[in-house]
């Protein structure tokens, strides 16, 4: 039985290096990447792969940019659409593909856009400053939305909003792509919620806060029309030692949703969790270090034998097999170099 062929889109911030979003080859049987093609656009902060994996959307500087997927993995371009704002720091689609949400950290600014039948971007339908003054530091006085996530039964967006330290619920109207507010989930001050995840089957939202180190683990279900968010469990990504300076970003799914992985800089290490489906709830296999500067991302191959992680300060990937049952990570082969790496997506051909 052959065994089934992905490509990884890393997307960099271009310093020096007109090519943001890099494509790579995955070896599945030894854990390593192939450097296959580069795509020229300005930093690529953030990718995502629509649902039905036919296009990805990229934030560029002033805007977004939709890429078919060719049948090889290979990026063709579609076409770039302004958000009317700051350069977004995040981008995600709805579950029938028809909007684009982009997060703005810069100025705090949510945009909803139209997708078009071709998987092109089209017009802004919605767009909302968050407003406030959350406690006053050097990143928290204002909003800065970090993530935007819909549930999915495709009613209500998730922004995660790391200055004022909530997550706004918005309700989402799919045939005119507006968004009104129906909830907000508040997180401790100075927490920073940073990124969304929702389980396979819909019912568990997960919450990573960057400037604590910890998960939130809530319930989702919609009752009479209203959603109704329940905190289940709270789990810390790495042990916060007093003096010490740690700030936890990545937050993702293993292919089969089974396991949940996040990593934290200043500690340079990867957590992984399992997840119970049943009840959400997480529990920690390992956390241990990355052999890098700053691990702005990192993910489970699809197989969930190897571990990826982009090291955004010391330029490059580390790579790793994991074994499950005993809890280890042992690396695997050489870094690969890459500038400033910021966000990965496999994609399966």
């Amino acid at each position: 039985m052959e065994e089934e062929k992905y490509v990884a889109y890393v997307s960099t911030y271009t310093q020096g290096d007109s090519h943001g979003i890099k494509v790579y080859d995955v070896d599945m049987e030894h854990g390593r990447f192939i450097e296959k093609d580069k795509v020229e656009i300005t930093n690529s902060s953030y990718v995502t792969i629509s649902h039905n994996g036919k296009y990805l959307y990229s934030i560029t500087d002033f805007g977004v940019e939709s890429y078919t997927i060719q049948p090889d993995g290979s990026l063709e371009f579609l076409n770039y659409a302004p958000i009317n704002g700051m350069r977004g720091c995040y981008v995600s689609t709805d579950y029938n593909d028809g909007y684009l949400f982009v997060a703005g950290y810069h100025d705090g600014k949510l945009t909803v856009l139209r997708l078009r039948d071709d998987g092109s971007i089209g017009e802004i339908t919605d767009e909302i400053f968050h407003k406030g003054l959350g406690s006053v530091a050097e990143r928290n006085f204002r909003p800065h939305i970090n993530c935007a996530r819909m549930t999915h039964d495709n009613r209500y967006l998730l922004v995660a909003d790391q200055g004022m330290d909530h997550v706004n619920v918005y309700r989402f109207d799919g045939l005119t792509g507006k968004v009104i507010l129906a909830d907000i989930l508040r997180s401790e001050l100075e927490s920073a919620p940073r990124h969304v995840k929702i389980s396979r089957d819909g019912r568990f939202i997960y919450i990573v806060h960057e400037c604590k180190c910890y998960i939130d683990v809530y319930s989702y279900e919609e009752k009479n029309r209203q959603p109704v968010f329940e905190k289940v469990q709270t789990v810390e990504t790495c042990q916060v030692e007093a003096g010490s300076y740690n700030a936890t970003s990545a937050l993702s799914f293993s292919e089969d949703h089974k396991y949940l992985l996040s990593s934290n800089a200043g500690d340079n290490s990867v957590v992984l969790f399992e997840v119970d489906e049943e009840t959400g709830m997480l529990n920690k296999v390992f956390c241990l270090p990355i052999s890098g500067d700053y691990p702005k991302d990192a993910s489970l191959f699809p197989n969930n034998k190897y571990l990826v992680s982009l090291n955004h300060e010391s330029n490059d990937m580390t790579f790793f097999h994991v074994n499950m049952e005993e809890g280890t990570m042992v690396m695997n082969g050489a870094p690969i170099k890459v500038n400033v790496p910021n966000c990965i997506a496999f994609h399966k051909l």
